[in-house]
């Protein structure tokens, strides 16, 4: 990260090392999601039908503006992650609530954790960054408060706490391009999260920091590919 926030091109063209950023981790996040795409086809392609391709590009579009949010008002801005991300997948009434259906967690239990979740993100920590985006991103999954776009609302919501907590304050690292990069590792690395052991959590925040890592060499190639013109 300390070098990629070094790299020279970011003196003048930073919004475009950001906006390259952001398609390539929307395309990362809906590709693990299971859909298949192409950044060419992204580029290219003004509407893609696929709704994960669809939900991805949105909340990505809209990340940057939810930052004060997130500071604020954790529950509000999942809430319009989850509108974002399931607008053409699930019915209107359901865009933004908590799920009523059973799942790993019981829909009382998702609300609890996520009160636990929102309580964690708006009071004092001493966690470095990295660990707090980590930690959401993890009990995300392992809650899934809607049922579907969850993974999509995780990966969105670890990229946002980068940038809301200053590691990232320009949003030039994709995390969901280092998760996909290590995706044999994603899995894995959840379930032990999942397990709630010590060991467990470890495992995962050290998948999340690996991932933020490979993102934030993806970032340097871009630097270096807008360097050569």
């Amino acid at each position: 990260m300390d070098r990629l926030l070094g790299h020279r091109i970011l003196r003048r063209r930073s919004a475009e090392v950001s906006t390259e950023s952001a398609l390539r981790g929307a395309r990362a996040s809906a590709v693990l999601d299971g859909a298949t795409v192409t950044l060419d086809a992204l580029r290219t392609t003004e509407n893609p039908s696929d709704p994960v391709v669809q939900g991805s590009l949105r909340v990505s579009a809209e990340l940057g503006t939810l930052t004060e949010t997130w500071r604020n008002a954790p529950r509000q801005a999942l809430a319009r992650l989850h509108a974002l991300a399931a607008a053409n997948a699930v019915d209107s009434t359901d865009l933004g609530r908590l799920r009523t259906g059973a799942d790993a967690l019981s829909p009382s239990e998702a609300a609890a954790r996520l009160d636990v979740l929102s309580t964690l993100l708006t009071e004092p920590t001493k966690a470095p960054a990295l660990v707090v985006a980590a930690i959401v991103h993890g009990e995300l999954l392992t809650v899934r408060p809607f049922g579907w776009g969850d993974g999509l609302v995780a990966r969105a919501a670890q990229r946002l706490t980068l940038i809301a907590r200053g590691l990232d304050p320009k949003s030039l690292v994709a995390p969901e391009v280092g998760h996909l990069e290590l995706a044999d590792e994603y899995g894995e690395a959840l379930s032990a999260y999942s397990s709630g052991t010590a060991e467990g959590v470890a495992q995962w925040i050290a998948h999340c920091s690996a991932a933020v890592a490979a993102a934030a060499r993806d970032s340097q190639a871009i630097c270096e590919a807008f360097m050569r013109g």
